[in-house]
């Protein structure tokens, strides 16, 4: 190589090379015509070794799942912000094209606006409440999210909140650990019952609800479900049968399950007027969102005895206050909102929500785009 050629571009060593060496640089020399350069002596395609561009950098508001940030780390810079402020987050994320939310701060206009970079925000999970998406679109941000991945653990979750529901399990283990084996069996406290020969309303039959259709099926119950979204054939296929309304669907039902999204639409859906039309002593589940049920009202229906139990997963406002009534119902199963968060869901959804976003920053259409409209502002192809 001559001393003094001009330099047309310098690239890392191949990973063959680095693995030996990985300091080594290598200089391309241009030959006579300028197409073809010299690498160690040998002629060479200049193409083969290009300028690598910087990697993209993804903002992470809290930790995820090990094998998410390694499938980020592979075409993107990484960094975890553990501020779960808004301003905690602008101040890491300014330059980021990417930011991957998990449970605060929320999605706003505001923290977009300030990350003037920014190209795409995934969501963690399933649920898009805590994501401002007419303000994403009108910003030209991709919003993806992880749909499908923890359908699978919620399922379970609900089905196992109805069983305690009914089984009376926490009683019967309170009894137990108490040493009290004298408790009448068919007392109104101690008896339970089965699930098999009672009907279940199903309000969101969507990846979860039609699992929860099929589990409770399997037991031998009734599946009834309303989801204006979804057709009367297609309800039947997923494996219950369509009721046309909330209100019809209620005076129906044993249990009542929710599986549906936190919308205008569905906020407090399930209050005072609703639940005064389900038979008396029902059982009512929620893992969907804590917004749509109106807590007062459970709390009125539980103490009354219109309902018999409910098994909650989720709450209007989250972290739960000490002071929420709820706690203090015996006939009440309770979980942190952790009816998702297996270890297996929790390793989907990374993966899932960051393969997304890989997409979006290689100027990709991902597979599920929430805001189709950002697409051609972005290029994405």
């Amino acid at each position: 190589m001559q001393p003094n050629a001009p330099v047309t571009r310098v690239a890392m060593a191949p990973n063959d090379i680095t693995r030996r060496n990985p300091g080594s640089i290598m200089a391309a020399v241009p030959d006579k015509e300028g197409k073809r350069g010299t690498l160690l002596g040998f002629p060479f395609p200049k193409e083969i070794f290009p300028m690598s561009p910087e990697r993209p950098l993804v903002v992470l508001a809290g930790p995820i799942h090990a094998d998410g940030h390694a499938n980020l780390e592979r075409e993107a810079r990484v960094v975890v912000c553990t501020d779960e402020t808004e301003a905690g987050l602008v101040k890491m994320a300014a330059d980021a094209q990417g930011i991957l939310f998990r449970a605060k701060p929320r999605c706003t206009e505001s923290l977009m606006a300030a990350c003037k970079q920014l190209k795409v925000v995934g969501r963690h999970g399933v649920g898009l409440d805590t994501v401002d998406i007419p303000a994403a679109t009108r910003l030209g941000v991709a919003v993806v999210h992880a749909p499908g991945s923890n359908s699978q653990a919620v399922a379970e979750h609900a089905l196992m909140l109805m069983l305690v529901c009914v089984k009376k399990t926490l009683y019967q283990d309170k009894l137990t650990r108490a040493g009290d084996w004298g408790a009448k069996k068919g007392s109104a406290t101690t008896a339970h019952t089965e699930l098999a020969g009672k009907t279940l309303g199903i309000v969101g039959i969507g990846n979860i609800g039609r699992r929860i259709a099929r589990f409770c099926g399997a037991i031998g119950m009734k599946v009834l479900a309303y989801d204006k979204y979804v057709p009367a054939d297609e309800i039947r296929t997923r494996g219950a049968e369509p009721v046309e309304s909330l209100e019809a669907l209620m005076p129906q039902v044993d249990v009542l399950t929710c599986h549906t999204p936190l919308t205008p639409e569905t906020k407090h859906m399930i209050n005072a007027k609703t639940l005064g039309l389900v038979k008396r002593g029902a059982v009512y589940v929620n893992t969907s969102r804590g917004g749509v049920q109106e807590e007062h009202a459970l709390f009125e229906a539980l103490t009354r005895g219109q309902l018999g139990a409910a098994g909650i997963d989720v709450f209007e406002e989250e972290p739960c206050p000490v002071d929420n009534p709820l706690l203090n119902l015996d006939n009440v199963v309770l979980s942190t909102h952790m009816a998702g968060v297996t270890k297996e869901a929790t390793a989907r959804a990374s993966v899932q929500v960051t393969s997304e976003m890989l997409r979006v920053l290689r100027g990709e259409k991902p597979d599920v785009l929430v805001n189709p409209e950002v697409g051609p502002r972005l290029g994405l192809r």
